[in-house]
């Protein structure tokens, strides 16, 4: 099973950094501005096709890769779409990437190794008490709504760009979450189950949420404030709420060395990548 949640996690994010590569392909060639006019140029290019393909496989695979596996375990591996898809999309769009980025790329993969490695995620469980979902919500809804509010107050692009991209960070993990519970009543009660279960349209409205707040952050400041803040949070607030949810556990003691020694792996090679690779802008975004 947890060979199956590392496979699918890793496919979806293959396919997830391959759809964003090629929709930026498709829109580097259209000159009409947004709207509809953006969006009925786009459908005619087969670049966008594809990437909405990836995008779609995506979503599958992470359904199939948390009813397989913890989220400690699952939400981790979608750290490599953000190397995956420079590597893919950088020959797409006609460039190339020197030496300090493909040494940053191998910062993201080697830190993640060691992290997973060390953290050994387990459990079992698919859904999660009332009892437990509650204070999960309230408390993740909660900080997502007081970062909103504080970039209101503070002009910096970095901290913006930061404090939005956290909140995105947030949402995707409690996404990630509700996708959870709601592909295990699929899997325990068929379709029905999963069309009356409310986890199914909390994680669409999260979601949409998480993604609005992405696109915010990005427009709000500099990438090498945003990324780290997405990447790094995302993983973390997935492993509090699957201990918190899901029962799931990771190693402590003297395993913490080594799983802060790939942490940090992870957070320099994202950083280093915002700061040596000028185009990942166009990748990301």
């Amino acid at each position: 099973m947890m060979l199956l949640a590392v496979l699918f996690a890793v496919l979806g994010a293959v396919s997830n950094a391959a759809g964003t590569a090629y929709q930026r392909k498709a829109a580097a060639t259209v000159s009409q501005g947004g709207g509809v006019r953006l969006l009925l140029a786009l459908v005619r290019r087969p670049a966008w096709a594809i990437g909405i393909v990836g995008v779609t496989a995506a979503a599958l695979f992470q359904a199939l890769a948390l009813v397989n596996g913890p989220m400690a375990l699952v939400q981790p591996v979608f750290i490599l779409e953000l190397p995956i898809a420079l590597v893919i999309a950088v020959p797409l769009l006609g460039r190339r990437l020197g030496v300090d980025g493909w040494w940053a790329v191998t910062g993201v993969v080697a830190g993640l190794v060691l992290l997973l490695a060390a953290a050994a995620p387990a459990g079992t469980k698919q859904q999660a008490s009332m009892e437990r979902w509650v204070p999960a919500l309230a408390l993740t809804l909660g900080a997502m709504a007081a970062a909103v509010l504080l970039v209101r107050t503070v002009p910096s692009p970095l901290f913006r760009a930061a404090a939005l991209a956290a909140s995105a960070a947030i949402g995707n993990a409690l996404t990630a979450a509700l996708l959870k519970s709601a592909t295990g009543r699929y899997t325990d009660a068929g379709l029905t189950g999963f069309l009356t279960a409310w986890q199914t349209y909390g994680f669409a409205l999260t979601g949409i949420a998480a993604l609005l707040l992405l696109e915010n952050a990005l427009q709000a400041g500099p990438l090498a404030a945003s990324q780290p803040a997405l990447t790094v949070g995302d993983a973390a607030v997935s492993l509090l709420l699957g201990v918190a949810l899901f029962d799931e556990t990771i190693r402590t003691g003297w395993w913490l060395l080594p799983e802060t020694i790939g942490a940090g792996l992870i957070l320099w090679g994202v950083v280093r990548l915002t700061q040596v690779v000028p185009q990942l802008d166009d990748v990301v975004r």
